[in-house]
């Protein structure tokens, strides 16, 4: 009987991806700074104003630094939608004397409209109702309630979640397409699952998800490549990878590299420092970019190759199956990536490896 209770609750439960300890700490975290920083300010600019922070934040906050890939917690959706939400229920709450009338219009016409804009953003609903039912202080504010606190809310603490995620390491706002380079299909979606079947997929529901195409795609193509992966026996990165190296040093005169760059007709290097610890990566137009900005006084400083590398490296280790390396190569178009062992670099794999290794694989495949 316990048993069978414990299913039916179960049932009631979400389909949704528990995130690891650390994950769920750094979005609470998120949550707490953007709110506190926000209202802060909030509370700085309007002064004595009663209504200078709202509660319908702290919704937003769950979207923005909890699931910032969402659809409902794009940019455009809070502003917008707090926006129409706004307008609607100071609206509601100076033409209609009833209040329990006045909210459930203003929100159900909030739905509507934002809808209708591409807008929907839960918490905006929240902000209509604030706005018949939030005192004297908010109505006194009348329409300048939709510029503060609702549109100066909504942007500090927008602009807290971009830096935030940003510094995570996640992509918010979410990008529109995965082919950033072309509106055709990338290289992999040519030959496997497309775009428009995916639309089409979608234009067959009667329901919204909330999830956007762009993570759709990806998640596709994700399971595409290990259900292809199944069918063949796999090389790992260790195998394919050339161990003599060329790389650049972290402090090499710039001048240098470009020497090496010439002489080894190559259009990026790994650098390493003097432990061969793999540091950052510099790409021969970046070497462009600084010789065409060599008279700008504010770059006089910049000598050394680690003056102007990316930092931020792609890296695998040897025992990963070369499959983990097929959408670096084919969707972000990379030139090679470095193979790291206990934080030093043991080799790299070019795109020259992966399709000889490919082709190999095809031809045992036939």
């Amino acid at each position: 009987m316990f048993h069978s209770r414990l299913e039916w609750l179960n049932t009631l439960k979400p389909n949704f991806k528990v995130l690891p300890l650390k994950e769920r700490l750094l979005c609470g975290l998120g949550a707490l700074l953007g709110l506190a920083l926000s209202s802060f300010i909030s509370w700085w600019v309007l002064g004595d104003i009663n209504a200078w922070y709202i509660a319908p934040m702290g919704a937003s906050s769950v979207l923005l630094f909890a699931v910032p890939a969402s659809p409902l917690a794009q940019p455009w959706n809070m502003v917008v939608g707090n926006i129409i939400a706004g307008i609607i229920g100071v609206t509601c709450a100076m033409y209609i004397p009833n209040l329990t009338e006045a909210f459930s219009v203003a929100v159900g016409m909030s739905i509507i409209l934002m809808m209708t804009t591409d807008s929907l953003h839960p918490p905006s609903g929240a902000v209509a109702i604030t706005a018949v039912l939030g005192g004297e202080a908010v109505h006194e504010l009348g329409y300048h309630f939709i510029f503060y606190p609702v549109l100066l809310n909504s942007m500090l603490l927008l602009v807290i979640a971009i830096v935030f995620n940003r510094l995570l390491g996640k992509q918010y706002p979410q990008m529109a397409q995965i082919n950033q380079r072309s509106k055709d299909p990338t290289p992999t979606q040519k030959v496997t699952i497309q775009p428009q079947d995916i639309q089409a997929t979608l234009d067959q529901q009667t329901e919204l998800l909330d999830i956007s195409e762009y993570d759709l795609q990806k998640i596709i193509l994700a399971a595409q490549e290990k259900a292809n992966a199944r069918g063949i026996s796999q090389f790992k990165c260790q195998d394919i990878m050339t161990k003599d190296v060329i790389s650049l040093n972290e402090n090499e005169d710039i001048h240098s590299a470009l020497d090496k760059f010439k002489h080894m007709n190559l259009m990026s290097l790994p650098v390493i420092n003097a432990q061969q610890q793999l540091v950052g990566t510099l790409a021969l137009y970046e070497v462009v970019e600084w010789f065409k900005r060599a008279t700008d006084l504010r770059t006089t400083w910049q000598r050394q190759v680690k003056d102007i590398m990316v930092r931020q490296v792609i890296t695998v280790k040897p025992e990963q199956p070369i499959q983990d390396l097929v959408p670096y190569f084919v969707e972000r178009s990379f030139n090679y990536i470095p193979v790291v062992e206990k934080q030093k670099m043991v080799g790299i794999i070019s795109r020259a490896d992966m399709i000889a290794a490919l082709n190999q694989q095809l031809n045992v495949a036939a």
